[in-house]
């Protein structure tokens, strides 16, 4: 496992659970505004974090910590990612998935194998805005489809969420994100915040109360709908 960076102890990661976050390197997407740009763009010049000594100090934490999320990066381009996931559950603990949902396959096989605990699935935009928001012209939209659809089926406990900037999204695209995902259990609009490690500095975010705005007309499509990380 490419691990390069595992905290100890959050509450924000894994809604309603302490946890650790375990942050996994590589992604096959390059969105401009993501706020990770050291383990999207080179991974292999960070510190290396051993499988046995993450797993060791998980451990030493039973009873103490209830979940551990994944995050990365993109982790299901790990092909051991099961396996991994499978040694945590086998210490007792709850598991949540973060994922850009590129890789429905593997996404189904942890689901089938009642892996995973919760799923939180990115939501990058619009689908005729989505090459812009990744950073890839030619991605195969079906593959994000298939992920919702398999959400959508409520096998696990789950949730969609969009990080919003002013540039990449309009109300419309909301509404055609909306439509996307109707149905679902959950749907959090994130506020965007410019950091020292995104890939694309110079976005811009929204007002909270133009994110609050925002929310009525994203209730016809979910059951909760929310802002999350906005000041």
């Amino acid at each position: 496992m490419r691990i390069h960076g595992f905290q100890k102890t959050t509450l924000l990661d894994y809604p309603g659970h302490l946890a650790a976050t375990i942050f996994l390197g590589g992604c096959n997407f390059l969105c401009p505004f993501c706020h990770n740009a050291s383990l999207v763009l080179s991974p292999d010049s960070l510190p290396a974090i051993p499988e046995e000594e993450v797993l060791s100090t998980l451990k030493k934490r039973k009873g103490i910590l209830e979940g551990v999320c994944i995050t990365g990066g993109e982790p299901t381009l790990e092909a051991d990612l099961a396996d991994f996931i499978k040694k945590i559950k086998d210490l007792g603990f709850l598991v949540k998935l973060d994922t850009n949902g590129s890789n429905p396959i593997l996404l189904e096989k942890l689901l089938s194998q009642k892996l995973l605990d919760y799923v939180a699935m990115d939501i990058k935009s619009s689908p005729l805005k989505y090459p812009a928001a990744i950073g890839k012209s030619n991605f195969p939209l079906k593959n994000i489809s298939e992920s919702i659809k398999l959400l959508l089926m409520d096998k696990v406990d789950y949730e969609f969420r969009t990080t919003i900037i002013k540039e990449l999204h309009s109300p419309s695209d909301l509404i055609l994100i909306g439509e996307w995902i109707k149905g679902a259990k959950a749907y959090y609009l994130q506020s965007y915040k410019e950091s020292e490690d995104v890939i694309s500095p110079g976005f811009h975010s929204y007002s909270k109360e133009e994110l609050l705005n925002m929310l009525p007309m994203l209730l016809p499509y979910a059951l909760k709908v929310e802002l999350r990380g906005v000041d």
